[in-house]
C-alpha cells in the first residue's frame, strides 16, 4: 500500500487561510469563519488579531479537552461582522460546475466539507468515462448532497440516503439550485437501507459512503464506526456490480488509520485495486491541515 496525500486543487471559492491553536480560519466565498479544529495542535501563523479582523463569525465549543469532540459538547456562533444567513459557493473542475448553498449550523458546520472536492472529481471522471446510460449510484450518509449533485450532473441515477430530515431538505435545495431532476431521497438509517437492498437483490455501479464516527438513526438506532463498518462494507460488496463500478469510503474518526479502512475493504473486495490515503487542506499560511482518510477504487 502507498499512502497518498490528496487535496482538492479546483477550489477558487474556498481557502484555508490559517490553522493552529485548535482552530481554523476559512474563507467560503465572501464569508470568512473561525471554527474549532482538534488536529491543529501547532500555533497559528497569523496573529489572532488578524483572524478576528477577517472573520465574519466565530464558532466556539465548550469542552473539557481539545483533542476530540464528544456528543455532549455545547457551543455556538458569535457574529463579528454583518453576513448573510445563507450564501452560494461554486465548485468547478473540468466538466463539473456546481453550486452549493451554505449556512451556519448549530453544530458548527456550514453544509460543506471542502476536502471532498477530490472525491467529486473522482466520481465525475469515472461516470463520464463509462459507456453506460444512467449508471446507478448509492450515496450513504449523504449529508447535504454535494456528491449526489455531482453524480446526477454526470448522468447517474442517484439514490441519496441520510438519517437527517434537515440534511435531506438541504440536499434537495442543492439539487434545485443546479437545475437537476430525479434524485431519489431516502430518509433512513443507512445500514438498515443497505440490508433491505441486499435482500431485494438490487445492484449499483457506484457506492459512496461517509459514515460518522458515531450517531443516531431516525428511530434512535445507535451507530458507531468501529462496530458497524465491517458489516456495512460486507453488505455493500453484495450491492456493487462486478464491472463498471466504483466505491468510495471516507472516514473522519480522529486517530483512525487508513489501514483500518483498507483491511475492511480488502476483506470484502479482495481483487480491487485500492487507492487509499489522507485528505488535507493547503493553508495559505503554510501549515497544511489533515482532514480524514479516504479509500476508493474503480474498475
Amino acid at each position: 500500500m502507498t499512502l497518498e496525500l490528496k487535496h482538492p486543487a479546483a477550489w477558487t471559492d474556498y481557502a484555508l487561510v490559517d490553522c493552529g491553536d485548535f482552530e481554523k480560519l476559512e474563507r467560503f466565498g465572501e464569508v470568512t469563519l473561525i471554527r474549532p479544529e482538534p488536529q491543529a495542535l501547532w500555533p497559528r501563523v497569523l496573529p489572532y488579531e488578524k483572524w478576528q479582523q477577517q472573520a465574519h463569525a466565530h464558532f466556539t465549543r465548550e469542552q473539557k479537552e481539545n483533542y476530540r469532540f464528544g456528543e455532549d459538547i455545547k457551543g455556538g456562533w458569535k457574529k463579528l461582522k454583518p453576513m448573510p444567513d445563507s450564501w452560494i459557493l461554486r465548485y468547478t473542475h473540468e466538466a463539473i460546475g456546481i453550486q452549493l448553498r451554505l449556512a451556519l449550523t448549530s453544530f458548527g458546520h456550514v453544509g460543506l466539507f471542502p476536502e471532498q472536492g477530490d472525491n467529486w472529481n473522482f466520481i465525475d471522471e469515472t461516470l463520464r468515462a463509462w459507456p453506460i446510460d444512467k449508471p446507478r449510484v448509492l450515496n450513504l450518509f449523504a449529508y447535504t448532497g454535494a456528491a449526489s449533485v455531482v453524480a446526477r450532473a454526470a448522468g447517474a441515477d442517484v439514490t441519496h440516503v441520510d438519517a437527517s430530515r434537515p440534511g435531506l431538505n438541504w440536499a434537495n435545495q442543492n439539487r434545485e439550485l443546479n437545475g437537476l431532476k430525479d434524485i431519489r431521497w431516502v430518509y433512513e438509517d443507512a445500514l438498515k437501507f443497505v440490508k433491505r437492498e441486499a435482500k431485494r437483490g438490487n445492484r449499483y455501479q457506484g457506492i459512496i459512503m461517509d459514515p460518522p464516527p458515531y450517531g443516531r438513526g431516525p428511530e434512535g438506532e445507535k451507530w458507531t464506526l468501529q462496530e458497524k463498518l465491517n458489516e456495512l462494507v460486507a453488505l455493500s460488496s453484495e450491492l456493487l456490480e462486478k464491472q463498471h463500478r466504483f466505491f468510495i469510503l471516507s472516514m473522519y474518526a480522529v486517530g483512525l488509520s487508513p489501514l483500518v479502512g483498507l483491511n475492511v475493504v480488502k476483506a470484502h473486495f479482495p481483487d480491487a485495486a485500492v487507492q487509499t490515503g489522507e485528505f488535507y487542506l493547503k493553508s495559505n499560511a503554510g501549515r497544511h491541515l489533515p482532514m480524514g482518510t479516504f479509500l476508493r477504487f474503480r474498475s
